[in-house]
């Protein structure tokens, strides 16, 4: 059993198994829309581009079973970035998180309007990794559900509207 505050390592790779991104983050907690991991400002991520480290405090939802994760900022970051990605599956002891970006992001600026990022890198790297059709109907179907679901305004659902704030105040 995985405990609250234990170290995550996030593995983020691309469809042809490359390194997309990577780091450690803090497991949080678990509630109704999923698991709930925090990243300080400051830690290293590592990236097929090169090392760096996390410019503002995050959490990172991960929701059982969806074809998506919601990340959630604080300023100066975006307001909510989800990633359109493969199902995340856990190791069998809870300390790694693995998932494929489908490229696809859904971002919400702090008081703007949630928009789609990456299109045509999507559509550069389904023909060159081969999305299957059916990656590519989830993904576009996935990238649609959260354009809705993460409207600004009262217009859209838990968890982007309000939830992710309590999770953000523990890591800022």
């Amino acid at each position: 059993m995985v405990t609250e505050r234990a170290s995550v390592l996030v593995d983020i790779r691309k469809y042809d198994g490359s390194l997309s991104a990577q780091w450690t983050a803090v497991r949080l907690g678990e509630d109704e829309h999923g698991v709930w991991l925090g990243t300080a400002q400051g830690v290293p991520i590592r990236s097929a581009t090169g090392g760096r480290t996390s410019r503002f405090a995050y959490v990172m939802l991960i929701p059982p079973g969806e074809w998506w994760t919601a990340t959630f900022c604080a300023d100066p970051g975006p307001e909510m970035y989800c990633d359109v990605c493969t199902a995340p599956e856990w190791s069998a002891d809870g300390t790694v998180l693995r998932t494929v970006d489908l490229d696809l992001d859904v971002v919400r600026p702090h008081g703007g309007e949630a928009h789609i990022e990456d299109e045509e890198e999507f559509a550069e790297h389904r023909v060159r990794y081969g999305y299957p059709d059916s990656v590519v109907g989830e993904a576009r179907q996935t990238c649609e559900w959260l354009m809705e679901a993460g409207r600004r305004g009262g217009k859209g659902v838990e968890p982007f509207s309000s939830a992710y704030r309590h999770w953000l105040g523990l890591v800022e």
